[in-house]
């Protein structure tokens, strides 16, 4: 029932890493998108005076999530939700802090919007929306593997694909964001922070 994602096991550190520099000493983090779970039990031990709350829309990433939590997890864990970025309703009322890692570019840009869209109803004027994964920027040369990558996703659903950080930019705008940083990462991957403002 545990999911492994090899990805998670690589990028886990240098996430923390950054969110160490960005979230808040304490209060909830809203985890959107968890995946196998991986990642939210490795935040949760590394920032214990946090409360993390996974959540997925899919089914048996919820029961890996569940399955991690229950073998290893620690009390800070709590159990996940079901969420969908791009529905109305969260069945989370609010949170000091969101994270999305590896979403936006695998599901329809409806999901982004719905993302900022939730932020917005959720955090409180200067609390951090953190993106993590692969971006398009109009300056930056992209690497050819995240070229071949957005081919394999478009190829995979036409609505899929790496978004151009202008585009997000303008997205959280709508919502009433501004990005306040912008960290490189190992394999091609940036994380934005984004702040209500």
């Amino acid at each position: 029932m545990k999911r492994h994602a090899p990805a998670a096991a690589r990028n886990s550190a240098p996430i923390a890493e950054v969110l160490e520099r960005e979230l808040p000493a304490q209060g909830l983090v809203l985890e959107i998108a968890s995946g196998s779970g991986e990642h939210a039990l490795f935040l949760a031990r590394r920032f214990p005076k946090l409360r993390w709350q996974p959540s997925d829309r899919d089914g048996e990433a919820l029961a890996s999530i569940a399955a991690w939590r229950e073998e290893e997890g620690p009390d800070n864990l709590l159990p996940p939700v079901e969420l969908d970025a791009a529905a109305n309703d969260w069945p989370v009322a609010d949170a000091d802090a969101i994270l999305c890692v590896n979403m936006i570019h695998i599901a329809p840009w409806r999901a982004a919007e719905g993302l900022f869209a939730g932020a917005a109803r959720l955090l409180i004027e200067g609390a951090p929306l953190v993106l993590y994964g692969p971006f398009l920027e109009d300056d930056v040369e992209t690497a050819p593997s995240n070229m071949a990558f957005d081919r394999s996703l478009s190829e995979r659903d036409p609505q899929w694909g790496l978004r151009k950080i202008e585009d997000v930019d303008e997205l959280a705008a709508k919502s009433g964001f501004g990005r306040s940083a912008r960290y490189e990462m190992p394999a091609n991957n940036l994380v934005l922070i984004y702040r209500r403002s």
